[in-house]
């Protein structure tokens, strides 16, 4: 009997083109961020598969739970009993996940890694191409799994190619693997461009007063609650809306000054309409181990919207758009305040501000950087498949190289320490 319920019928693409398995450790219907950017285009040309962090539950068999999205997105729950260890629960998860390849009928699938701690379950896969799309330092953050560096360094050997969500982060990795490349956040411009012209607002923001100035992101032990706290207690007349779920961190910790709105989560597409009523946008980041390497999809979001950003000084925030003065960057209560007010004030923003963010904002898109990812995959798969299909070699072939090899390294090893001497 099968443990594995489907929402309807895989149909097999007849395209020939490999599939896609990514490993998350972040729940396709939380918020909608550079996952499902990215793998919703890929949905466009390949079918894609997405295996989530599994549930506990009551039952005591394993199974996974799989539905189909619009996009054409497969996710893809597992659920195991309460109680496991890790080594069962290890197990539990590689049967499952075979025995999704084997009724999806996926093979050699390009398997595509946002969480390390996949790794154990899946390496005895079989694949086309092996990617780690980096988004995040995930060791930095709030209750990270004690093996995850050890599980990353499995990932590194196995990977052909890595990705990484932003400059820092790839300045950071680019020395654990041969083929690193940095695609930070990008932009799906016109979308938020919707925010310059929405007339109608929400009904839960309609009634908060002007100057509003908004956030919306997951709240998390990455943001500055004392900054906001200090922002609200300086600035009474001004009102801060706050939009996002809160996790990992006691909402009782939250600062509750009256004019702090806090309004929830909010579905990706209802974000413009939110963005129009804002007066300035905010990126009120802590400045911390969890901060040091990230590289907020908001930032161009709500530029795209026409709003002027004030944000402490994240190191991929500054550069690039810190230092193309496209963003205020403020750390201390004091300095937020100034930045906030120099950016209410019109008579204190550039009058070529906003063509200079279109501009800027026209270099990029998901489009793009979708794009150029699979570029490089493609590039994987051809290189692959050409190795298979080389004739073998004999050994005494193999052994000739390998000498005129040790000797080439020989020679520019000399080379290299004269130069060095001279």
């Amino acid at each position: 009997m099968s443990n594995l319920q489907w929402s309807e019928n895989p149909n097999k693409k007849s395209s020939g083109v490999p599939d896609l398995v990514c490993f998350s450790h972040l729940r396709w219907d939380f918020v909608y961020q550079r996952p499902q950017h990215l793998l919703s285009r890929c949905a466009q040309i390949r079918r894609v598969f997405v295996v989530e962090e599994p549930f506990t539950s009551s039952d005591t068999t394993c199974r996974l739970d799989i539905s189909k999205r619009e996009s054409g997105v497969w996710v893809v729950v597992p659920y195991l009993p309460i109680g496991l260890n890790e080594e069962d629960s290890i197990q539990c998860q590689q049967q499952l996940v075979e025995q999704l390849f084997c009724e999806a009928q996926i093979q050699s699938p390009i398997l595509w890694y946002y969480t390390p701690m996949a790794v154990p379950f899946t390496q005895q896969l079989d694949a086309s191409a092996v990617v780690y799309d980096c988004m995040d330092e995930l060791s930095a953050f709030k209750g990270a799994h004690p093996q995850l560096r050890s599980r990353e360094a499995q990932l590194f050997q196995r990977a052909d190619l890595v990705f990484t969500g932003g400059h820092s982060l790839y300045e950071a990795k680019q020395h654990q693997h041969s083929s690193v490349h940095a695609f930070p956040s990008s932009i799906d411009k016109a979308h938020f461009a919707q925010g310059r012209a929405i007339a109608t607002e929400p009904t839960d923001q309609a009634s908060i007063p002007h100057p509003r100035l908004g956030f919306y992101g997951v709240v998390d032990e990455r943001m500055d609650l004392d900054l906001l706290r200090g922002i609200a207690k300086a600035r009474p007349d001004w009102h801060l809306v706050i939009i996002g779920p809160v996790v990992k961190i006691d909402p009782e910790t939250l600062p509750r000054e009256p004019n702090i709105h806090y309004l929830g989560g909010k579905p990706y597409q209802a974000l413009p309409n939110y963005l129009a009523g804002w007066d300035v946008a905010l990126l009120p980041f802590a400045r911390n181990e969890s901060t040091r390497f990230i590289s907020p999809t908001k930032t161009p979001e709500y530029l795209a919207a026409g709003k002027p950003v004030v944000s402490t000084a994240i190191r991929d925030v500054v550069r690039p758009y810190g230092t193309e003065n496209l963003v205020h960057i403020a750390n201390t209560v004091p300095e937020f305040v100034d930045a906030i007010a120099t950016a209410l004030d019109p008579t204190h923003t550039s009058p070529d501000w906003l063509s200079r963010v279109d501009a800027f904002l026209s270099q990029t898109s998901w489009d793009r950087t979708w794009q150029a990812m699979n570029e490089l995959i493609e590039d994987v798969i051809a290189t692959r498949q050409q190795n298979t299909t080389r004739p073998p070699q004999s050994q005494d072939a193999v052994a000739a190289r390998s000498a005129q090899q040790d000797g080439q390294r020989t020679v520019a090893a000399n080379a290299n320490t004269d130069t060095l001497v001279s």
